[in-house]
């Protein structure tokens, strides 16, 4: 099979056989649907966690370090396992894994919904966590192979925007459910649209793999997947810890760092590697790579402090909030799809360099937000934050994905998701840590001023604003100055971490405009594949 690492702008035979070709977008919207409760399930589980802390019969009456797991286990699993599910998919067929991972995603998503402990649900978690790493690669590296190279970047820019869709979606149909059910519909509602996916797939979806896979690299294979569970555990315990210097901390990622530099050198001298490293010598493929986790990391720090503004500040339901998160989804799905566009006037480097400027700037507008500002400068910077980002991923992905050879798509889509789940995860880790400690110090003096209130106490409350604000509750009439000394701590803990998501964002920025490619001139006019498919068939 011919490989998609054509000389940019020259035009190429078709390579998709006609009546592939022909339900190429049914295959699309139908791997968009698999796409959407895999990204969709965690964002909903974030507004049922306040439900599954209360106790039975209302909840599973979880603990914060229970709770954290029951996230944590899924995160852990899926990126652990991310690179190794788009490999089998290389090899044994993207099909087969796409079906076995959602099967696996449906039945730990049931098993979920009638957990009858916090143990269970962590278990189950991490069951659903198994799925969605099948399921993540395989839907990126089947569109590259439905796809002709020249629809990749359309394709690819309605997936991205997918993603972003089921990002704000999921708060608004978690707070639906819980509003009407009890709290293990947010993982019921999976099963039939599992079962929706997995017909159209068998019927839609057409099977691809490499060709030519070598022999296998089970030592490879074992330490990318042990290099990237412990710095991901790492990271996650930092973020629990709020701090990231402790051997707890230091330790777990010390150690995945060192094994995924172990698994670099090994793939380097193998004759069989997993993953071809000279890739990464190009810049544009290693710059498209760190913009997707940088702009990852940047969007999930800031979605985890705005959920606790909206709510905690401004105090609207659970639903109300994923509904004032539909500026940043409806921006994602408007101009996602047409994010190539701009690519083809302005160039790659351009158009990432001036939207992580828009990303930033929006990141720093939120030192506009306090207690009493109107909510719409809210929903406008959400707007032109998903604007920014939705003219960042499309072409980021596109680098990635059309560096690589058809053959290797599900490889190079395990890559984006990697890059792309270690920085959201370190976003929300880091940024979580500084918008923590930011709190606690701004706070603490209130507390500390407290008569009659043990010191464990003291400590809880300054844990987060929720804790401050419920210890304030209990204290009745005499603890609404509390209230608003939290109010003010907070807001002034999310304007430092907002600072910090800008500085990241401009990170990004020097990268794509150091590395990323500029414009590529048009291509001579030549026969489009549909044309020299017609013409085939007319010979």
């Amino acid at each position: 099979m011919a490989t998609s690492s054509s000389t940019p702008g020259a035009p190429s035979a078709p390579q998709i056989p006609e009546r592939i070709h022909r339900r190429r977008w049914a295959v699309l919207y139908t791997l968009m649907l698999s796409l959407l409760i895999v990204v969709l399930d965690n964002s909903i589980l974030n507004v049922a966690m306040k439900t599954i802390a209360t106790p039975a019969p209302v909840g599973l009456g979880a603990t914060q370090s229970e709770l954290e797991w029951a996230i944590n286990s899924y995160t852990l699993v899926f990126a652990g396992l991310l690179f190794t599910a788009g490999l089998l998919g290389d090899r044994l067929g993207r099909k087969k894994v796409l079906l076995v991972g959602l099967a696996v995603f449906g039945a730990g998503s049931v098993c979920a919904g009638i957990s009858q402990s916090p143990a269970e649900l962590i278990t189950f978690r991490a069951v659903m966590g198994v799925g969605g790493a099948l399921v993540m690669p395989a839907t990126l590296a089947i569109l590259m192979n439905v796809f002709e190279h020249d629809e990749q970047p359309r394709a690819i820019g309605i997936w991205a925007g997918g993603v972003g869709l089921a990002i704000a979606v999921g708060p608004i149909a978690g707070g639906f459910l819980l509003a009407h059910f009890w709290w293990g519909s947010v993982f019921m509602i999976n099963a039939p649209v599992v079962v929706v996916s997995l017909i159209a797939m068998l019927v839609l979806v057409p099977d691809s793999r490499d060709p030519d896979p070598g022999r296998l690299d089970p030592l490879g294979v074992l330490l990318s997947v042990v290099g990237l569970v412990l710095l991901v555990y790492g990271i996650i315990k930092g973020g629990q810890l709020a701090d990231f210097t402790g051997p707890q901390v230091v330790g777990p990622i010390t150690g995945g760092l060192s094994v995924l530099l172990v698994f670099v050198v090994h793939q380097k001298h193998s004759d069989h590697p997993s993953i071809d490293i000279s890739y990464f010598r190009n810049p544009a493929f290693s710059a498209a790579i760190a913009a997707i986790a940088l702009v990852f990391f940047a969007l999930m720090g800031v979605a985890f402090f705005t959920v606790f503004y909206i709510q905690s500040v401004r105090g609207y339901t659970p639903l109300q909030a994923g509904m004032l998160f539909l500026p940043l989804a409806a921006a994602q799905t408007i101009f996602a799809p047409r994010a190539r566009l701009a690519v083809q006037r302005y160039g790659a480097r351009a158009v990432c360099t001036f939207s992580m400027f828009v990303v930033a700037v929006t990141m720093s507008g939120m030192l506009l937000l306090d207690a009493r500002t109107p909510i719409w400068v809210l929903e406008a910077l959400f707007f032109l934050q998903g604007a920014g980002m939705a003219h960042i991923m499309p072409p980021a992905t596109v680098a990635v994905m059309q560096a690589l050879p058809r053959e290797k798509a599900g490889s190079g889509s395990a890559l984006n998701n990697v890059f792309r789940q270690v920085g959201g995860t370190l976003g929300v880790a880091v940024l979580g840590s500084l918008l923590s400690t930011s709190y606690r110090d701004g706070i603490q003096d209130e507390l500390d001023a407290l008569p009659g209130v043990p010191a464990a106490a003291r400590h809880a409350a300054g844990e987060s604003i929720e804790a401050t604000h419920g210890l304030a509750d209990a204290m009745g009439p005499a603890g609404r100055p509390l209230i608003t000394a939290a109010d003010d701590a907070f807001l002034h803990a999310m304007h430092i971490t907002a600072l910090g998501s800008a500085a990241v964002a401009l990170l990004g920025l020097v990268v794509a405009a150091a590395f990323l490619p500029g414009k590529v001139p048009p291509a001579p006019r030549a026969a489009q594949p549909q044309e020299e498919r017609k013409a085939g068939a007319e010979r």
